[in-house]
């Protein structure tokens, strides 16, 4: 991966709170597990935080960010620039409750 590119995906993985690389949009999404993704984050009252990022509209970032955090799949979701996963962690964090005590939110 070139350095430009690295630093695109730095500076959109920076540009929020909580980032979710998803396909689609939180109204929108194009496929269940960003769906899933997006409940999960209403569900702890986290959705008007988020950045959501269309990976469908940008080949260079849906290919590039495979690379850049070693998750092979979308949705992928970061919190203060961490990854913390895709759709199933998501999913299995917020049903023990632990994705809301890590961004910090109550339902």
């Amino acid at each position: 991966m070139d350095e430009a590119l690295k630093a695109r995906l730095q500076e959109i993985v920076d540009s929020g709170e909580i980032v979710l690389f998803m396909k689609g949009n939180k109204h929108f999404p194009r496929c269940g597990f960003s769906a899933t993704v997006v409940e999960a984050l209403k569900m702890v009252g986290a959705q008007d935080r988020a950045t959501y990022v269309d990976i469908l509209k940008d080949p260079e970032v849906r290919a590039g960010m495979k690379i850049f955090s070693q998750w092979p799949t979308f949705p992928q979701l970061y919190f203060k620039g961490e990854l913390i996963g895709g759709c199933d962690i998501v999913r299995e964090l917020a049903e023990n409750g632990e994705l809301q005590k890590l961004l910090g939110e109550s339902a």
